[in-house]
């Protein structure tokens, strides 16, 4: 399992989100770099989840690229996307911090059950006309909570019983969506977690 590469929003330090955004020059050496550190590891997979968002999938394909292994099935879900954070998406982070304060800031991106503020607008990008649930449905706002909920039932159905099976998987999500699949999975199977530094 493992976060994206590095994104424009990110070095810009702005709430990313359900914003599709392609990697940075940065983060696509990251996923590279992973690809070879993996390949060294001697890694390889059956299957690969990704969320349907381009810095995930762009990962993936890069790190399968590395592997050698670009022939593996990729299977998308909405419900691997990162975090919805509403309201807050586009903002800066620091610039947020001064007009709500750090400890509002803090509640938003770390809380476990605290949502920012819900978006006004419905799903727009067509990518989200082939989720499993109506546009109208789709999150406006989560929290890491909702988050969790929201995954669940995709790792229950689609992604664990691959792994009982004996699939090797590789899951290219996102910081939120990776945190919530962790905080329930920690202590319950073995798994491999990489982190771009």
């Amino acid at each position: 399992m493992l976060r994206h590469g590095e994104g424009a929003w990110n070095i810009e330090n702005r709430f990313c989100s359900w914003v599709d955004q392609k990697l940075s020059e940065d983060g696509l050496r990251e996923a590279e770099m992973c690809g070879k550190h993996l390949k060294f590891l001697g890694f390889e997979f059956d299957l690969v989840y990704t969320s349907i968002l381009s810095r995930s999938i762009q990962t993936a394909w890069l790190i399968m690229q590395e592997l050698g292994q670009e022939w593996v099935p990729v299977r998308s879900s909405w419900r691997l996307n990162e975090r919805h954070y509403g309201a807050l998406i586009g903002l800066n982070r620091a610039e947020l911090a001064l007009n709500h304060g750090e400890e509002q800031v803090k509640i938003w991106r770390r809380s476990y059950d605290n949502a920012p503020p819900p978006i006004d607008e419905i799903h727009t990008d067509r990518r989200y006309t082939c989720c499993d649930i109506q546009k109208d449905n789709l999150p406006k706002s989560e929290s890491l909570k909702q988050v969790l909920e929201r995954l669940l039932p995709y790792w229950n159905e689609e992604i664990a019983p691959e792994i009982k099976k004996g699939k090797r998987v590789l899951i290219s999500a996102h910081g939120n969506s990776t945190r919530a699949l962790l905080k329930h999975l920690e202590g319950t199977v073995p798994f491999y977690f990489y982190k771009f530094s």
